[in-house]
């Protein structure tokens, strides 16, 4: 195949790599669905508990079977002692850096660590579900030279998470509002860290392996790092009255309006209302009105650009949440990492069920038949 024979899909846009059952997507009419069931039906009315559920096993479980998963999930909470040891090793490390390192570290005492069966796969990513958000709020602890706060033995899971970051236990709002969030970061199709998991699972490695190549993938500021964009941006602002002119300034100047356009989606991030409204009432109820004041100002700012298909997307709102919850803005990336596992769980049980070892091409623009010089005769 000569060169102008070839066609450059460049960061494999438009490309299918492989076929899925778990997550649907259409850009154009802003359309989420797990397994079938529209995003809007269940950030409204399941939890992070079903839609895990429903993800990794593809149906709605009943009472007995979510009682069931749910007991496993809190059963997992407690992390091995030594891991303990390894987050204080890199306590000075920024949280997903620990995430990463800690993730990895976990593979060595997990029971089903030689086992890469579709069932050990799953109870492993069950684990991985409840062990992500004890390392992250036990790194935010040991960093601060706190002791880790014990995980809570009967609050769901996103209540457990803001428990765990000083010991204080949520109001039914924040805890709502995160489980909310969770369910909407669950799966998101072929994103850059889901295509990284399942490029690791192509080499038949386990879910460990995977899941931290995930995480390193998430870590980059083109994919996970909207959310803290977004609040620093709004701290910026200050003021509603001050989002017109600071959206003008950054379009001027060729900058991004952090929290808008999405590289799927055309309309707008069907996750995106959903946050919104839960956005309104805590920061009314938390006496801080005013971060939804801005935010409200900056999507009126950006108005005009709409018909572009520049609209706000799920993370534009995910920031405000967490501050508003007391969490650093270096946790809002590993906030995405806690609500992603099932996500990621299933998909690298997929990639494993027809897996093939993923391995696209580039297209050489080299020399060619170079002659090789001796070191003493090269000018």
């Amino acid at each position: 195949m000569t060169s102008d024979e070839i066609t450059i899909h460049r960061g494999l846009t438009g490309v299918y790599f492989d076929r899925s059952e778990t997550t649907f997507i259409d850009g154009k009419q802003g359309v989420l669905e797990y397994r079938g069931y529209n995003i809007n039906d269940l950030a409204e009315h399941s939890t992070f508990e079903e839609t895990g559920y429903l993800l990794i096993h593809g149906k709605l479980p009943t009472q007995a079977e979510l009682d069931e998963f749910d007991a496993e999930l809190k059963a997992a909470r407690e992390l091995p002692e030594r891991i303990f040891d390894v987050i204080d090793m890199v306590k000075d490390s920024h949280p997903m850096d620990a995430l990463r390192t800690a993730v990895s570290a976990l593979a060595s005492f997990d029971e089903d660590r030689n086992d890469n069966s579709a069932e050990a796969t799953i109870r492993k990513g069950n684990r991985l579900t409840s062990q992500v958000p004890a390392i992250v709020m036990a790194h935010h602890n040991i960093r601060q030279g706190k002791d880790p706060i014990k995980p809570s033995s009967t609050l769901n899971h996103a209540g457990n998470f803001l428990y765990m970051l000083n010991g204080d236990e949520p109001s039914a709002d924040a805890a709502e509002l995160m489980d909310k969030d969770f369910v909407l970061h669950a799966d998101h199709g072929s994103n850059a860290s889901a295509f990284t998991a399942r490029v690791v699972a192509g080499t038949a490695a386990d879910i460990h392996g995977a899941v931290t190549a995930g995480i390193a993938a998430l870590s980059g500021p083109s994919h996970g790092g909207a959310a803290e964009n977004v609040m620093q941006m709004a701290k910026e602002i200050g003021k509603p009255e001050n989002a017109a002119d600071y959206v003008k300034n950054l379009l001027s100047n060729r900058e991004r309006v952090m929290g808008f356009g999405h590289r799927v989606y055309k309309a707008e991030d069907p996750r995106a209302g959903h946050l919104r409204a839960g956005v309104k009432k805590l920061s009314e109820e938390m006496g801080q009105p005013e971060w939804y004041q801005i935010l409200e100002a900056v999507v009126e700012a950006m108005q005009p650009y709409a018909r572009r298909g520049i609209h706000v997307n799920v993370d534009f709102f995910a920031g405000v949440i967490y501050y508003l919850n007391g969490v650093p803005q270096d946790l809002f990336v590993p906030i995405f990492a806690v609500g992603r596992i099932p996500g990621w769980t299933i998909q690298v049980v997929e990639q494993f069920r027809h897996n093939i070892l993923i391995r696209p091409l580039l297209q050489y623009t080299g020399g060619r038949e170079l002659e090789y010089v001796p070191i003493a005769e090269r000018e």
